[in-house]
């Protein structure tokens, strides 16, 4: 039969159920009624249906792009720079950062659990503290003796104990849980961050192999026409003696020259400074790497139209589209965690363990203790303080937001632009070629009549220094080609290498943005 102190514990265990129970089922009804209030909107964008530059149809493949230009030394040196530049490695530890931070965060969306063991030891004397308070009280050396109670001199106890502190507060509003989604987003943002370097690594790698390549064939071009100009030079200095040309007409032909040798350090200076600047790319020095380029680069420049596919691809291709729309998501989920600091809030903590004055009573069941705490906690009064922290997370989504809008316009409109470019680059392409075979045609009929000994020496060597000349242009205009070409990749994003075990991050597509491009695909 249970005694009068255990039916009152019981009793008291059954009321405190009672209001714990009552309290989580007050907390749940109302976590139902305030989820929708605490969720922010996410923004909508609305796209035009598709670009109006001239493009080909289909949609866009950019895997290993770069491999379009037929270059292999070009292949090696991205492949190169993909694992050596220090660039993508520092964003690579940012993403690292990000995640452990993600991980920071979400974990305080679970019970705290830590154990502990101590041991404590007392001696005192029983003169001191207690012992000379029960002696105030009454209980004299005189009435001890008399009623044959023996005090010892020291009091010495030592206390063993195996517990472990536990606290978890319950998550009905959410808050730790968008705190964790919100981490989770910024982590996912700075994935996107490493694309967007990876991106810009490549494409700088790119066009400097082409800036290197363009200038090691302007200065054996430039080379061509000091050769020719000195030949001029001899035979305007031969003419200039025999009183057949003017004094003006020699110091024409030897200023001609002396511009044109001076233009070849200035080419030698430039290609140093493109070479130190691959250097730097591939992250090491140019006595490290100076095998990796062959004396004669010839990265193709005639290409096929690329397909561009639609603007709403670019939601899911661009990386700077793509970590403006997590950081958005970032801070709406921010927002719902600071709208749930204005609610308040219950915590469980405690203690359980077991406790004896030795070891071996550390297995004995009836030596365990318990301390439990049940917190309810509401804000009242904090100077406006969480407000204020609400009205700042509401206010950075409206900046997340129009940045992410921003990083739209931007993408579709820098797609239109690199296509009207890269048109315009196109047709200029094509008359300098048409230009160039006229002037190799003139120049072999120069040459004929020369050697038949019906044309003059001059005009074959100035048919033969427009043709050089011609040659330079054209070799400009592959240049402006290639780069343009490179400017449309760059401008619709989307993965350039394929995912390989090195692969330090992935991306995952949010369904927002997945939802967004369908809405995108049915205004069609």
């Amino acid at each position: 039969m249970a005694t009068v102190s255990e039916r009152l514990a019981t009793h008291r265990w059954h009321s405190a159920s009672g209001v714990l129970f009552a309290v989580i089922a007050g907390f749940l009804m109302a976590a139902c009624s305030q989820k929708s209030m605490l969720e922010a909107e996410a923004p909508v964008l609305q796209l035009p249906e598709k670009f109006t530059g001239e493009a080909a149809g289909g949609a866009y493949e950019a895997l290993e792009w770069w491999k379009t230009y037929n270059d292999p030394a070009l292949d090696r040196v991205v492949e190169a720079v993909l694992v050596s530049n220090l660039d993508l490695a520092e964003a690579v530890a940012r993403v690292e950062q990000a995640r452990a931070r993600a991980g920071i965060a979400n974990a305080a969306r679970y019970p705290a659990l830590q154990p502990s063991a101590s041991g404590e030891d007392t001696d005192t004397p029983t003169n001191a503290g207690v012992g000379e308070q029960i002696e105030e009280i009454g209980l004299s050396p005189e009435l001890k003796q008399e009623f044959g109670i023996s005090v010892p001199d020291r009091l010495a106890v030592t206390t063993y104990s195996l517990s472990a502190n536990f606290s978890y507060e319950a998550d009905f509003w959410g808050r730790n849980r968008s705190d964790a989604r919100a981490a989770r987003a910024e982590h996912l943002a700075s994935e996107w961050d490493y694309r967007a370097a990876r991106i810009g690594v490549v494409a700088e790698t790119v066009r400097t192999y082409i800036e290197i390549a363009w200038l090691r064939r302007q200065l054996g071009l430039s080379d061509e026409i000091v050769g020719i100009l000195q030949e001029r030079e001899k035979l305007t200095t031969a003419r200039y003696q025999r009183g057949l040309n003017t004094a003006r007409e020699l110091y024409t032909a030897r200023l001609q020259l002396w511009n044109s040798q001076a233009e070849l350090p200035a080419i030698r200076g430039r290609l140093a400074d493109a070479e130190g600047r691959l250097w730097i790319l591939l992250g090491g020095y140019r006595a490290d790497l100076a095998g990796m380029l062959p004396d004669s680069l010839s990265p193709s420049m005639t290409f096929d139209r690329i397909p561009v596919g639609i603007p709403a691809d670019l939601l899911t291709q661009r990386p700077d589209v793509g970590a403006a729309q997590q950081r958005v998501e970032a801070a709406r989920y921010a927002v719902g965690a600071r709208r749930a600091e204005l609610l308040p809030s219950l915590s469980l903590s405690g203690t359980i363990g077991l406790q004896g004055s030795d070891t071996h009573q550390w297995l004995d069941a009836a030596q365990w203790f318990k301390n439990l705490s049940l917190n309810l906690v509401g804000p009242v009064f904090q100077g406006k303080r969480l407000r204020h922290n609400v009205t700042l997370a509401e206010t950075r989504l409206k900046e997340a937001a129009f940045a992410y809008r921003h990083s739209v316009v931007t993408a579709v409109n820098e797609v239109e632009a690199v296509l009207t470019q890269l048109e315009t680059s196109h047709q200029r392409h094509a008359l300098l070629s048409s230009s160039v075979e006229e002037a190799r045609a003139e120049t072999a009929f120069q040459e004929r009549r020369y050697w038949s000994g019906v044309g003059d020496y001059d005009d074959f060597l100035a048919a033969s220094e427009t043709l050089t000349s011609m040659k330079s242009s054209l070799a400009a205009a592959e240049r402006d080609l290639g780069y343009m070409r490179l400017a449309l990749h760059r401008a619709l994003g989307g993965v350039w290498t394929a995912a390989g075990p090195e692969e330090a991050v992935h991306i995952d597509d949010s369904p927002q943005v997945a939802g967004l491009r369908a809405a995108s695909l049915a205004t069609e």
